[in-house]
């Protein structure tokens, strides 16, 4: 064995596990880390402005690879920028591993200057999170961090006080455990037999789908036949489930349309197949429910299940589909498939452009990017009304990609996890679906951008406000309040920054700027000036929404804003 750095030995372990780049902002107390990395091949710190952003774009690389990511912060606020990423690389279950830097180890615990507690504020969004205090330590828990991002799914914490990186001790050469083939998990078989029976006894059955069917298409193809069952995808399924896929019948929840909602209400019965689905007002009262999901934990928190299969989807729809009587009724099926074809048909009427209108529809941007984006681009969204437009007029076609903060719901993601896919995928079209609060909300990271010259393609849905936030105030009966943005021309500051930039609100030359944006070799911004009051109307209109509505229209009048009452009518009403 030989003697080598802490530093080096967190190197060299990440270069085993195949670590290509690791995303931060140099600190004195990260010093050692990033003099290992400077000197290597094959890895490189790329530095980003912004920890927040270095945090997203690891989780980007994690999620389109899955293979092991990894950001690093200094000391102190380098640590704490960090989090709002991890969370949300901890909540979609990326492996990504956190080097956060610690103050010098004979300072712990005297309130020194950026002193605070890794170990602490990590905890709720990490499996694993250890300080090194002795160099002794490093093989084992630098090892063990790697072993718990891999194969639990999602962050892992290393904190090294910046003089035990300097440390050096007895290593050994790195031998990592084989992470990257699990073995499947199948439910028992007479577990599986009850759920056939249920399915067997059930008329009108829906399959709603997550990213649990991930490797599972083709099984999920032959139980839907079998069955003669819609299948309703969640978001983060969208991806996986929607691609050739005739049985596909869109979202529901507040992002989907009538087709998927109806699908779920109108099933005596469920099958649930790898997806968390959180929204429990969208589930029937009365369906009876079969839930598939490799997490235990997972099974019947959203709605009450009758049979919980705990088991990987693929293998699991395996075992049941020779169980299966194949229906032969396929009304159920047929009446949601009608109900696409109408949601695809209202919703091409609303991508259009007003002629001479002085901005734009964005379903109309969003239809226009799903035309001409590459047939294998990647696309990342922000947080709101970006995500509704993506998950309804982009089309994935099992080569496309499509991520965003789905499950931790951040805004401020889509640029920063842009940069980190393009990286990861240099020969990819990587398209950014930005809202103009998010964009504005990790700015700085248009800047690593610039620096990095990484050729990604930012479109931001410029409404001056933040469009989601407004319509939940309406729906609850509120007058929108702190929500309007005063914007800049973002075109015009790409420019200044040293970025293409273009700014478009005539919906006559939006698609001429989208093609020659898409088509431009480096980095660019079109800011694409949207309508703020289209509303992104949810599936169904409960009472209380609809109450909420009038409600606010009521109190609009009264505050003097009846105007506004008649432009939300003139963008919706009349299309």
């Amino acid at each position: 064995m030989s003697q080598k750095t802490v530093a080096e030995i967190i190197v060299d372990t990440l270069q085993a596990a195949g670590v290509k780049r690791v995303f931060g902002v140099v600190g004195d107390s990260l010093n050692g880390i990033t003099d290992v990395l400077r000197a290597r091949d094959g890895i490189e710190f790329v530095a980003v402005r912004h920890e927040e952003g270095g945090a997203f774009a690891a989780g980007a690389e994690a999620h389109l690879t899955g293979d092991l990511a990894v950001c690093a912060g200094s000391c102190g606020p380098g640590n704490t920028h960090l989090i709002n990423g991890l969370y949300d690389c901890h909540r979609s279950r990326v492996p990504v591993l956190a080097i956060a830097a610690q103050i010098p180890s004979v300072e712990i615990g005297t309130g020194y200057f950026q002193e605070t507690h890794p170990e602490r504020l990590f905890q709720e969004c990490s499996h694993y999170c250890q300080v090194i205090a002795v160099p002794d330590q490093a093989v084992r828990m630098v090892e063990s961090a790697v072993t718990a991002a891999l194969s639990l799914g999602g962050v892992a914490v290393l904190v090294i006080p910046g003089d035990v990186a300097y440390l050096k001790t007895e290593a050994p050469e790195v031998r990592l455990p084989t992470l990257r083939r699990h073995s499947a998990l199948v439910p028992s078989a007479s577990d599986i037999r009850q759920a056939a029976e249920l399915l067997n006894d059930c008329k009108k059955i829906t399959i709603l789908a997550g990213i649990g069917c991930a490797g599972a298409h083709d099984e999920l193809l032959q139980v839907a036949e079998a069955l003669q069952a819609p299948v309703v995808h969640a978001l983060r399924g969208k991806e996986v489930v929607e691609p050739n896929n005739p049985y596909d019948v869109g979202l529901t929840g507040l992002l989907g349309m009538p087709a998927g909602y109806h699908a779920l209400m109108d099933a005596d019965a469920i099958l649930m197949l790898g997806t968390d689905f959180p929204y429990r007002q969208f589930f029937p009262d009365d369906a009876r429910v079969v839930q598939v999901d490799k997490r235990p934990a997972h099974l019947g928190r959203r709605t009450r299940v009758e049979v919980g299969l705990a088991g990987d989807v693929a293998a699991t729809l395996r075992e049941l589909l020779p169980h299966l009587v194949a229906k032969g009724d396929a009304d159920h099926l047929k009446t949601a498939q009608e109900r696409h074809r109408n949601d695809d048909e209202h919703l091409a009427e609303l991508a259009t452009g007003d002629a001479g209108a002085p901005e734009l529809h964005p379903q109309h941007v969003a239809r226009l990017l799903n035309e001409i984006a590459a047939e294998d681009a990647i696309f990342t969204c922000d947080v709101g009304t970006p995500t509704i437009w993506a998950a309804r007029y982009l089309h994935m076609n099992g080569r496309r990609r499509l991520l965003g903060s789905f499950v931790h719901g951040s805004m401020a993601g889509a640029l920063s996890q842009a940069y980190g896919a393009a990286l990861a995928y240099p020969s990819r079209q990587v398209v950014a679906l930005c809202g103009d609060g998010g964009f504005a909300m990790l700015l700085s990271e248009l800047l690593t951008v610039r620096q990095h010259k990484v050729p990604v393609k930012i479109i931001i849905f410029n409404n001056s406000a933040l469009g989601f936030v407004e319509l939940e105030m309406k729906a609850a009966g509120t007058l929108e309040y702190g929500t309007e943005l005063d914007n800049p021309n973002f075109g015009a500051l790409a420019e200044a920054a040293g970025i293409k930039g273009y700014r478009v609100s005539d919906p006559g030359q939006l698609e001429s700027v989208l093609r020659e944006a898409l088509a431009h070799p480096g980095p660019v911004v079109v800011d694409a000036v949207v309508r703020r009051q289209e509303l992104s109307i949810p599936p169904t209109i409960e009472a209380k929404q609809a109450a909420g509505f009038g409600l606010y229209a009521l109190k609009a009048l009264m505050d003097g804003r009846g105007g506004e009452l008649l432009e939300v009518a003139k963008t919706n009403l009349f299309r």
